[in-house]
C-alpha cells in the first residue's frame, strides 16, 4: 500500500512518467504499482477489477481480476465513420462489454488486461484519437452542445471548444513516450507546465459549452461553463459560469453538489484568457491538503464568489461585462431526424446508458453497418460523422436526404429504433457504469436502469402519466458521474439494492434535487413514487414538470440556481 499522497505522487512523477514502464512490464501481476495507478489516470485509464468475481477469487487466494478502463479524449464527441469502425475493432479485439458513451461525450473501453494495454492505446492513437488528459487532475474532455451542423453558430461554438481543449492539454511528453514509443530526449521530465504547474490541479476540472435554449451538457454542473449568446444567429459572446460540480460523500456535510454561478459575459476571442485565468486560480487557490474539498466549487465557497471573480479578471487582464439574458427549455436530447443548416440530415438515436454491444440487440453490428454505409454515400465536402451526446446518446450526422431511408432501415433491422416508440422517461434516463467494474460503486446503476424504468413506466401508466417527460438518473455512488443531483427523480447508491431517493430538480438543469428518503430498497422507492405520481396527476398545472410540481406543493424544498450576478 502506497504511503504517498496524490500530491506527492504528482510532484515526484517526472511529469506523469513515474514507473509506469516498469509496472507495465512486470509479468507477475495484472496490476500496476500503487503510485502508477494514480498516474495512469492522466493517460486516460483507470485500473479496475471485476467485482462480480472478486470474492470468489479471494477465496481461491488469487489476486483480483485486474483490468483497465480506457477513456478517449474527443472534444464534443466527434468521430468519423472510419474512426468508428476502428473503435469498434478495438473494442471487439481488446475490450469487454463493447463500447460505452460517457456523460462527457467520450468513449470508454472496459476490461482491457495489462499485457494488452499498450497495444490498445496504440490502436486508439492509430485511429487519430488519443486518451491524454481524459482522466486525472487536469481539464477533462470538453463537453459541447451535441450537433454543430444544426446551424453555423453551432459549428462556431464547437470549433472554439475544440481549440480550447487542445490549448489546455498538458505539455508533458510522457504519454507519447510510454504508449507510442517516442524517444525520450534529454531533459524530459522537466517540461514546463505553464498552465498546470508542477503538481497539476488539485482535482479534476470540467468545461462545458451550451447553446440556449438547450442545456444538453448540463452546463451548470461544470467547473467552467460557456453559455453561447446568439444575436441574429451569430455568436455574440458567452456568459461565463463557474463552480459547478456533482460529487459528494454520504454523511459528510463538508461535501455537496453545487450548481455554477454566472459571473459575466465575454467576447468570443476572450475564451482562452478566461479559461486560463479560472484554471490557474484554481491551481493556486484550490485545497491541496483535503482532497475531498479540492474541487473548484469549494474554492469558490471558501474564498467567496466576488473575490474569485476579481482574481479571474486580474489574471485575464480585463473585466467581464454584465451577463446577457438567456433561457433553457430542457437538459435532454432531441431524438429522430433534424435537418441542419447545410441541408443534410441528422438522426439522434437513444442508447440506453450509453452501452453499445451485441447483447440483447445487435446494436454494435448495426452501427458498424451504418458506418460502412456512410463511407459510401457521404459528401466529401461535408462528410458524415458520429456525434456522442452528454446524455449518452448518439447522433448520426450529415446524412444526404436520399440516404435517410437506408439509415432508417438499418436502424430498424438492428433494434436501434428505441427513440421511435419509447416513453419520455426511458428516452431521458441516465446511469453511470457502477458494478461490476467501478471500484466506488455501492449499488447497481447501468445494469439496473432498464428494469427500474419498466417498473416506473408501470406506475406512470397507472396514473395516465406515461407521456410526461420526467428526467430519471441513477448513480451507484454519491460521486455524481451520471449527474444524479440534476434528476427530477434520482437514485444514489447507498448499499447493494438500496438507494437515497432524490427528488425535485428542474427540467432545465437549473435546480438541484433534494434528499427525500434515505437508504431505501426498490419496494419502498416504488411505493413513494406511486403516491407522488398520484398527487402529480391530480394536482399539476398545465405544462408543469414533475420536479416543479414537487417544489411548488412543498413536497421537497429545493433552491433554484440564482442567475443574479455578483457586482
Amino acid at each position: 500500500m502506497s504511503t504517498h499522497s496524490v500530491e506527492d505522487i504528482k510532484k515526484s512523477s517526472a511529469r506523469l512518467r513515474g514507473t509506469l514502464l516498469e509496472s507495465l512490464a512486470n509479468p507477475v501481476t495484472g496490476a500496476l504499482d500503487e503510485d502508477d495507478q494514480t498516474l495512469i489516470k492522466y493517460h486516460g485509464s483507470y485500473q479496475q477489477d471485476d467485482r462480480d468475481i472478486r470474492e470468489e477469487r479471494r477465496q481461491q487466494k488469487l489476486e483480483p481480476a485486474h483490468a483497465f478502463m480506457i477513456r478517449t479524449r474527443t472534444p464534443g464527441g466527434v468521430v468519423s465513420p472510419e474512426q468508428w469502425l476502428e473503435l469498434d475493432r478495438i473494442a471487439t479485439t481488446y475490450a469487454e462489454r463493447g463500447l460505452r458513451i460517457t456523460t462527457r461525450q467520450a468513449f470508454q473501453f472496459h476490461g482491457v488486461i495489462k499485457r494488452e494495454l499498450k497495444a490498445t492505446m496504440q490502436a486508439i492513437n492509430a485511429a487519430l484519437i488519443d486518451t491524454l488528459a481524459a482522466c486525472g487532475d487536469v481539464n477533462r474532455n470538453v463537453a459541447v452542445a451535441a450537433n454543430p451542423h444544426e446551424s453555423a453558430a453551432h459549428g462556431f461554438v464547437h470549433a472554439q471548444a475544440a481549440t480550447l481543449s487542445k490549448h489546455l492539454l498538458p505539455n508533458t511528453r510522457a504519454y507519447y513516450e510510454i504508449w507510442l514509443d517516442e524517444e525520450r530526449v534529454a531533459g524530459s521530465g522537466e517540461e514546463e507546465e505553464r498552465i498546470y504547474g508542477d503538481a497539476y490541479l488539485p482535482r479534476k476540472f470540467k468545461i462545458g459549452f451550451a447553446i440556449p435554449p438547450y442545456n444538453d451538457v448540463d452546463v451548470f454542473a461544470q467547473d467552467l461553463g460557456f453559455i453561447a449568446i446568439l444575436e441574429e444567429g451569430v455568436v455574440a459572446g458567452y456568459n461565463v459560469s463557474v463552480g459547478g460540480g456533482m460529487g459528494a460523500t454520504h454523511g459528510d456535510p463538508e461535501t455537496y453538489p453545487r450548481l455554477a454561478d454566472v459571473i459575466g459575459f465575454i467576447a468570443p476571442d476572450q475564451i482562452t484568457a478566461v479559461a486560463e485565468a479560472v484554471i490557474t486560480t484554481q491551481r493556486d487557490w484550490g485545497n491541496r491538503i483535503l482532497r475531498k474539498r479540492a474541487r473548484l466549487k469549494y474554492t469558490i465557497d471558501d474564498r467567496g464568489l466576488e473575490t474569485f471573480k476579481q482574481e479571474v479578471e486580474r489574471r485575464a487582464g480585463f473585466r467581464l461585462s454584465p451577463a446577457h439574458s438567456f433561457d433553457f427549455v430542457h437538459n435532454g436530447d432531441r431524438f429522430g431526424w433534424v435537418q441542419g443548416h447545410n441541408g443534410l440530415w441528422h438522426l439522434t438515436l437513444r442508447i440506453v446508458a450509453g452501452r453499445i454491444w451485441d447483447r440483447e440487440k445487435p446494436h454494435l453490428s448495426g452501427l458498424r453497418e451504418i458506418a460502412r454505409t456512410l463511407l459510401q454515400v457521404g459528401d466529401p465536402q461535408q462528410p458524415p460523422e458520429f456525434r456522442m451526446t452528454a446524455n449518452q446518446n448518439l447522433v448520426i450526422a450529415n446524412v444526404p436526404a436520399d440516404q435517410c431511408w437506408h439509415i432508417d432501415s438499418l436502424v430498424a433491422s438492428h433494434g436501434l429504433g428505441e427513440h421511435v416508440q419509447a416513453s419520455p422517461v426511458r428516452l431521458n434516463a441516465i446511469a453511470c457504469v457502477a458494478l461490476p467494474t467501478c471500484g466506488l460503486a455501492m449499488a447497481e446503476a447501468e445494469r439496473y436502469l432498464p428494469d427500474f424504468l419498466t417498473r416506473v413506466e408501470t406506475l406512470l401508466d397507472k396514473h395516465a402519466l406515461r407521456d410526461q417527460p420526467i428526467n430519471i438518473r441513477i448513480s451507484g455512488c454519491p460521486n455524481g458521474c451520471s449527474r444524479p443531483y440534476l434528476g427530477e427523480i434520482a437514485l444514489v447508491g447507498k448499499a447493494p439494492g438500496r438507494y437515497n431517493l432524490m427528488l425535485g430538480a428542474s427540467h432545465q438543469g437549473t435546480r438541484l434535487n433534494t434528499l427525500y428518503r434515505e437508504n431505501i430498497d426498490e419496494a419502498a422507492i416504488l411505493a413513494e413514487l406511486d403516491a407522488l405520481f398520484a398527487q402529480y396527476a391530480n394536482g399539476r398545472t398545465s405544462g408543469e414538470h414533475f420536479g416543479d410540481f414537487l417544489v411548488r406543493t412543498g413536497v421537497v424544498i429545493s433552491k433554484s440556481l440564482s442567475l443574479e450576478l455578483v457586482a
